[in-house]
Parts: structure tokens; sequence; C-alpha cells
């Protein structure tokens, strides 16, 4: 018998090839951008940027810091790379080293970044529209100098509510990202949305589209059928299988108790590896049982690193595996059943060190 202990996750990167293409192929008039910043939601932003670099022709990649930045640069030299929290004295080396272009969103990041101008670069400016986060109000655009104002070489807002087809904020947000732009900002290219605004439609693309979540596979568009293919695949073998007589607690507080006779297998994945705790009493595994695929309840908490399945009825045995992400069963799924977002639960497990990654 062979033994395993650790996770396995299985990053297929042909799939993130083919979704960019895809939204690309949606958004035919606008730059397609990649956004790879925390890590590339966890899967590695070095090589998901040299994948994209070398076989899509990728040239625009959007990060959240200049260390980031730093990363992709080591892949991407010819690229424009965004930084979407901006240039401050933390990351000005960073910036000035590997060329990257700052976001700028208030009057004192224009102001810091007035007094230390990089040679070639212009600023991405942030307009707010109604989301309330980073972003130029409107009394503050209207401060601008003509001389302000050149230092741009784009103008940029992001939607609220674009998951929702019908939601009233995407009209108004369009309608106040037009308004500011050819008020303040006639002459530059334009920037509104992230991945789940290309499904809105031609008139919220403009000239640059932020492709980040559904290139990961994410369905960042719920009102229709998701077209992104799964990127990920997660394994976790059983280390024990026991019977659990009738009236026996499972795992930390006690929160399950045994209403019958139970088979339980003990598996090498926990909170510890990014797994939910919230998925305790809630989740599900898979196991090939008897050349099938079987759904098995995560009973009891979630503890660091283990989850106890429920595994009656089925074949299973220790040094089988437990499927927690496959085609089947996707981040959607999981974040779904775990009452959060598919954004969450790829950027907790994808950061994980102790996985036996599979590129």
């Amino acid at each position: 018998m062979t033994i395993f202990t650790r996770p396995i996750l299985e990053i297929n990167l042909q799939n993130l090839l083919a979704n960019y293409k895809l939204l690309s192929e949606l958004a035919p008039h606008s730059i397609p951008a990649a956004v790879v910043k925390d890590d590339a939601y966890g899967l590695g932003a070095e090589k998901v940027a040299e994948m994209l670099y070398a076989h899509t022709g990728c040239r625009h990649f959007f990060v959240a810091h200049g260390v980031e930045g730093a990363i992709v640069r080591n892949v991407a030299p010819e690229a424009e790379i965004y930084v979407l929290q901006g240039m401050g004295e933390d990351s000005l080396a960073e910036f000035q080293k590997h060329r990257l272009t700052p976001v700028v969103s208030c009057p004192q990041q224009l102001e810091f970044w007035k007094k230390h101008r990089i040679a070639g670069v212009r600023p991405l400016i942030h307009v707010e529209t109604g989301l309330n986060r980073l972003g130029f109000r409107e009394s503050e655009l209207a401060a601008l100098s003509a001389e302000d104002k050149k230092e741009f070489s784009f103008v940029m807002s992001h939607l609220a509510c674009a998951d929702e087809q019908g939601h009233f904020m995407n009209a108004r947000q369009l309608e106040t990202f037009r308004r500011l732009k050819d008020k303040y900002f006639p002459e530059l290219p334009a920037s509104l949305s992230a991945s789940d605004g290309v499904f809105l439609g031609t008139e919220y693309q403009f000239d640059m589209v932020r492709l980040g979540a559904a290139i990961y596979g994410i369905n960042t568009a719920p009102y229709r059928e998701n077209h992104m293919q799964s990127l990920l695949a997660l394994k976790a073998p059983v280390l024990q299988v026991e019977d659990l007589p009738e009236g026996s607690f499972v795992g930390y507080s006690a929160t399950y108790r045994a209403n019958s006779p139970r088979r339980i297998a003990i598996v090498s994945i926990g909170y510890g590896d990014g797994l939910p705790r919230s998925l305790s009493n809630v989740g599900k595994v898979f196991f090939k049982s008897n050349d099938k695929r079987a759904e098995a309840r995560i009973i009891g908490r979630i503890s660091m690193d283990n989850v106890i399945c429920d595994v009656t009825g089925l074949n299973v045995g220790v040094g089988d595996w437990a499927y927690l992400l496959d085609e089947n069963y996707t981040l959607d799924d999981m974040g779904r059943d775990a009452g959060t977002i598919a954004y969450e639960v790829v950027s907790r497990l994808g950061k994980n060190p102790r996985f036996d990654r599979r590129v």
C-alpha cells in the first residue's frame, strides 16, 4: 500500500489560456488586460503571467502592489504593468526599477507621483462612480489643472454590481463614468469593466477590460451558464477509516453526533490548508467508490489539518483520495456551500505552501 499525507492541488494552465481567449473574443474591440494580483488569485502570478505573455500575446497586466509588479516584470519584459493601489514611499524603488505604472486614486497620490515621476510612464486615473471605494470624487476632478490632466494615459473606474445583469447600479455607474470621462478626460482611453462587466455588453467594455476572476474559472456572471473552464483540482488522502458507534460525537466542540452506526474517513486537509471552516457539517467531498463518483458529507468541525467524512456505505480505505474540487464541484460550488464567494476560496487555497502543487 502507498501512503500519502499531503493534499494535491492541480492547476490547469491550458484552461487559463482558453478562458482568456474566450473573454478576449467577447470584447474584440478592447485591450484584454490580465489581473494577476494576490499572486494571480493564489495560483502563482509568475507562472500565470508567463503563460499569458508567451501564449496569448497579453501585454497588459494589473497587480495590487509594486512588489507584485516586480514579480510580473521578470516574465513580461515588454508589458504594461498597472498597480491598483498606487505608488508610495514603500514601493517607489519597485516602480522605478521595474517601470511600473501606478493607478492614481486621490489628490495626495497625484502629488506624490508629480514629485517622483518615472520617465516613460504615465499613470492611470481612477474615478469614483458609485462603489465608494478608491477613486477621485468629482469635486477633486474639478480641482485638477489642465497640466494635471496631461499626466494620465487612461481613465478607469470599477463596477459595484456587474455580477447582477439587471441591477440598477450598472446603468447608473455607466452614465456617471461616461459623463465624468467626457467632461474631464475626453481624449483619454477608458476602462470600466472587470470580468463581470464584459458580459454586460459592448457599451461597458470601452478601450480596455480587466480580466481577473473569470480567467481563473470563476463564474462572474451567475445569471448565465458559466462558459469558463475550471483550472483547479484538489484532492487529499484518507489517513484513517473507522467505525463510528451510534451516539458517538465527532470533532472539536462535539457538534455532530451519530444517530446510527456510521463509517468515517479522516482526510488530510483542513482550515490550515485554506479550506473554509464554515464547511463544517455542511460541506462535501467526493470519492471513487466501486468505480463511481460518490458524495460524502463533512461531519463535525473542520480542524486545522483534517476533515472527517461520513463514508457509510462507500468502498473507501486508507490511501484513497478525497476530491474536494474538480470539474463537477467547482470553486463556485464550494464558495456557495461555505457561505462565501469563489474569489475568497481560491485566494485562500491557492497560496497554501503545504500543498503538493502540480502545474
